[in-house]
């Protein structure tokens, strides 16, 4: 297929009976999805003998309409037909619905392997679950969130319905499903991976109300893939968390093995021609489900463990114990009855060779530990950061890694510059590619040549120009999306991510107190500045719920004020997603990355804002850790206690949020605003509280413990901005240096080390 006039109106024209000429925007769009989508099925599949399945319970995909004609290389002549019609890409892409089938960094990561796998051409395919609503979409009301429902399969979309189907066998019921691919194309390769994702035909979108996220969580045949993360704070909602695990990993061992066979591969040698990445412990149960289909297939336990051991690999995503599912047995025993055998020989085993119960996969409450059984019966267990991945080594997995110290190893996640820096920045491409050329569009590392010009006072007027038209851009979008008025020449200091006590928005929140209570007594800044956030809390985490609705809380404060709001604006988000990011990030010139050290991961967010010029004021903790050190101690802001001291705080149990609130006058006045009369007039009463209680009865992620500290140095962050010239400086260094944060390197690295793919 050709793009051009005639292969679009003849879409148009079957679709809508439409041509360019009397097209919507959202017509336009469908054509372009519609040619776009039947292009790439017809282009050839990345194949070779050996073949990574990277099983992720999310793929937070975003729109795909402007990636996927950047990778075909069309882009460009799209956006030229759509502009001889009086159209333009970014208009029409507006449109297009954004795929729910993920929710953080997790599932960004996810989608960003998913292209660099296709686009260094290497076989590899995802497997997920076709999620009807997603996550949840976030409505604020009342300065609270509220969860609705977020619908976005449309008659046209990305889904391709294959014949393809297996039987999936729980306790009470065995379910048919149905599976729908998405082509995954690589970077100019002119080929494309696949991403899998099944469903079952008898979902019932109709049991959950409109304005709603509640629907009967006991009739599986019409929930089962309805939303992502379903409400697990009831045995109901974590039974139905099992079933949507075993019914992913159950499809996905099946579609392995029925691929394998299609291929004559003797599956004794499975592990020579398939790598299973297990993304975090939600697919965990591809183990004791592929020893069970390989026992049918005639293997021995000992035969069928043996290439289960040698064919799955797990990466491990977080540090936070409670994030480590552990389902108990009785929960599985009520879904899948026919794996707890193979589970209870899989402890059984690592019994009879290890005196550590610490290790065991069973522990003596009766709850499987899913990491356990990923550690012990996998190749390969890795971090996704330096610093995350010497913590698990050293304390939070140390009993592992001294049973398996040739296991552990590294990948510091990246992110696709495709979609980040071409697609939704791309003045500041235009920029690079004038200056350094095209290279580093397929070799990140080439955006090292960029900073010869970090001295360059036309290339850094330059740069502020690109900046301020983002920010214009953002300030426009926010205004129509939400009718928030922010000022484009204001400081715009942003913090979005998934909202959690770990990542302290509450910190952020508190410091937003104090530049208020600084502004009403008279200390102006000396430039305005905008506080940003964006996040979604789980429905079900009442204190992140809290944090949202005092951030609220201090929209409105900030907002109404006529002392304040010229100077100071606190504003968030709502429905925080791909497309919103796509539009923040390019804006955003301090990036908030400020979680207790030791607690993250990684974080991606602050590779994009790096990517896109932002400066990072952080903590040590994550991939912040590496920005650091490449950017050089003068381009990032640090702060806070170190890993190791938090690490010492939690074993001594020595940290006393209480102590600190009583015996330190400013943070007493800070945490006290909560629940003081100006707030108390615009929110509510208990969440408000009970957030107040939260912070000095527990603390558990010890905001007050950094807090004198963060105000320090982000008063020093607003200081330095006002000289622009070296504030534009950072900005170059920190663009500079972002390449080795690119998922094309974190792949080629997964495969070198872990894949060996062929």
């Amino acid at each position: 297929m050709v793009l051009n006039e005639t292969t679009i109106n003849e879409i148009l024209e079957k679709t809508y009976g439409k041509n360019l000429n009397t097209a919507t925007n959202a017509e336009a769009a469908g054509a372009l999805l519609v040619f776009t989508r039947e292009a790439m099925e017809n282009m050839k599949k990345v194949s070779g003998d050996k073949k990574v399945y990277y099983i992720s319970a999310e793929f937070l995909i975003g729109k795909l309409l402007s990636n996927n004609l950047i990778n075909l290389g069309l882009y460009d002549e799209a956006d030229a037909l759509l502009r001889a019609h009086g159209k333009s890409m970014a208009e029409v892409e507006e449109f297009e619905s954004e795929p729910s089938l993920g929710n953080g960094g997790l599932g960004r990561l996810a989608a960003c392997f998913l292209d660099s796998i296709a686009t260094l051409e290497l076989p590899g395919d995802g497997i997920g679950l076709n999620y009807h609503y997603g996550l949840f979409k976030q409505e604020f009301e009342n300065k609270l969130q509220k969860e609705v429902k977020n619908p976005w399969i449309e008659k046209e979309s990305w889904l391709i319905k294959r014949e393809q189907s297996f039987s999936v066998p729980f306790r009470r019921h065995t379910v048919q499903s149905v599976l729908y691919d998405i082509a995954v194309p690589g970077y100019k390769t002119g080929s494309v991976n696949m991403l899998h994702l099944f469903d079952i035909d008898s979902v019932d979108e109709t049991i959950v109300p409109e304005d709603s996220i509640d629907f009967d969580k006991d009739v599986i045949e019409k929930n089962l893939t309805l939303f992502l993360y379903p409400d697990d704070s009831d045995r109901k909602g974590q039974l139905l968390r099992i079933y949507q695990q075993y019914f992913m990993v159950s499809n996905g061992a099946q579609y392995i093995l029925a691929e394998c066979k299609e291929k004559g591969y003797d599956l004794h040698k499975l592990y020579d021609h398939v790598v299973i990445q297990i993304n975090d412990t939600h697919p965990s149960m591809v183990i004791p489900e592929l020893i069970r289909l390989l026992q049918m297939e005639g293997f021995t336990m000992d035969e069928a463990i043996e290439v289960v051991r040698k064919t799955c690999a797990y990466t491990n995503h977080t540090i936070l114990a409670e994030a480590l599912e552990k389902w108990p047995m009785d929960y599985l025993e009520e879904v899948v009855p026919h794996l707890l055998p193979i589970i209870r020989e899989l402890d059984n085993r690592i019994r009879k060779s290890v005196t550590d119960e610490s290790t065991y996969i069973i522990d003596e409450t009766g709850r499987v530990h899913m990491a356990h059984m990923d550690i012990h019966y996998g190749f390969s267990i890795n971090g996704v950061a330096a610093l995350h991945t010497e913590i698990l080594k050293d304390s939070e997995l140390h009993p592992f890694y001294k049973l398996y110290p040739e296991k552990f190893n590294n990948k510091t996640n990246g992110i696709t510059f495709r979609r980040w820096l071409l697609h939704c920045n791309p003045k500041l491409a235009e920029l690079l590619t004038e200056k350094i050329g095209s290279g580093y569009k397929k070799d990140a590392m080439k955006l090292e040549e960029f900073a010869a010009f970090q001295d360059d006072t036309e290339i850094l007027k330059q740069l502020e120009q690109i900046k301020h038209e983002n920010k214009e851009k953002l300030a426009q979008f926010m205004k129509s999306r939400q009718g928030i008025e922010i000022d484009p020449d204001s400081i715009f200091d942003v913090q979005v991510k998934r909202l959690h006590e770990y990542k302290r928005q509450q910190m952020n929140a508190l410091y937003a107190i104090y530049k208020y209570l600084e502004i009403k007594a008279g200390n102006k800044p000396v430039r305005p500045i905008t506080m940003i956030f964006g996040a979604k809390a789980a429905p079900a985490y009442i204190i992140a719920k809290d944090i949202i609705h005092l951030i609220l809380c201090l929209q409105q404060l900030t907002e109404n004020d006529p002392e304040v709001a010229p100077y100071f604006r606190v504003v968030m988000a709502e429905n925080y997603n791909v497309e919103y990011a796509a539009k923040i990030i390019p804006a955003a010139e301090i990036s908030e990355q400020i979680s207790l050290a030791s607690k993250e991961a990684s974080g991606t967010s602050n590779m994009k804002f790096m990517l896109n010029g932002a400066v990072t004021l952080g903590t040590e903790d994550g991939a912040n850790v590496e920005i650091g050190d490449l950017v050089g101690e003068e381009n990032i802001y640090i702060f806070g206690r170190k890993s190791d001291d938090v690490i010492k705080l939690y074993a001594e149990e020595s940290y006393n949020a209480k102590r600190i609130y009583e015996e330190d006058e400013l943070i007493h006045k800070l945490v006290d605003f909560i629940v003081g009369d100006q707030l108390m007039a615009i929110g509510s009463k208990e969440h408000l509280e009970r957030l107040h209680h939260e912070l000095i009865s527990k603390d558990w992620f010890m905001t007050l413990l950094d807090l004198h500290e963060y105000i320090d140095v982000k008063e020093k962050v607003y200081a330095d901005y006002n000289d622009r010239k070296a504030w534009n400086k950072k900005a170059v260094i920190n663009i500079a240096k972002a390449g080795f944060f690119s998922s094309d390197r974190t792949i080629a690295q997964y495969n070198e080390d872990i894949w060996k793919l062929k």
